[in-house]
């Protein structure tokens, strides 16, 4: 009698460890963070051409900097070609909205030791042949923090540009290629208040 219940007592926990080891998947896919299906880009999009970016902001000539990043970005990926606009079959347009450069911290005389520059831009993609967006990315932001120049590790407000340049080329390309969720713009609330 003794045996026949061990033998019970067993399977029915043998049972249960199978029942969990096949609805444990269910729980933890439940868990799991949504992701939208890829947006591939349309086929006919082989070539684009990249407008020189609009300057909305005070600060003279770095709307031509930011063109420059993104067309080597792309030519430097190669998987589409960058072409004259009447080739292109679409066009990337975009505008620097922002350009903010805030004092983080100073020392005991009040002096900035660092800041934060933050630029945004607005980007979106052209199909020419259907003259409509594919895709569109406002206040798509590129930040960097940085120590004043006479500061070990210290550099230059023209230098922490030119990394930002090459974080949003590499973002707007990002973009472009892999699709919506791949680079996310700054929701509107976090965007700094102008100070220009």
């Amino acid at each position: 009698m003794v045996i026949i219940c061990r033998k019970l007592k067993s399977k029915c926990f043998l049972s249960i460890l199978l029942s969990i080891f096949y609805l444990l998947p269910l729980f933890i896919g439940c868990a799991s963070p949504y992701k939208p299906t890829a947006q591939a880009l349309p086929a006919n999009i082989k070539k684009v051409s990249i407008e020189t970016f609009k300057n909305s902001t005070v600060y003279y000539g770095i709307e031509d900097k930011l063109t420059t990043a993104v067309t080597n970005e792309f030519i430097r990926d190669g998987r589409l070609a960058v072409v004259n606009p009447d080739e292109s079959d679409g066009v990337l347009f975009g505008e620097i909205t922002r350009y903010v450069l805030e004092p983080l911290t100073y020392d005991e005389n009040h002096v900035v030791k660092e800041y934060k520059l933050w630029i945004l831009v607005t980007v979106s993609l052209i199909d020419k042949a259907r003259k409509v967006v594919l895709w569109q990315e406002k206040n798509l932001e590129g930040n960097y923090r940085f120590f004043v120049v006479n500061l070990p590790g210290g550099t230059t407000e023209e230098a922490a540009r030119e990394i930002i340049w090459e974080k949003l080329s590499r973002n707007i390309l990002k973009r472009t290629i892999e699709g919506f969720g791949s680079v996310t713009g700054i929701s509107e609330k976090k965007v700094p208040p102008k100070t220009e």
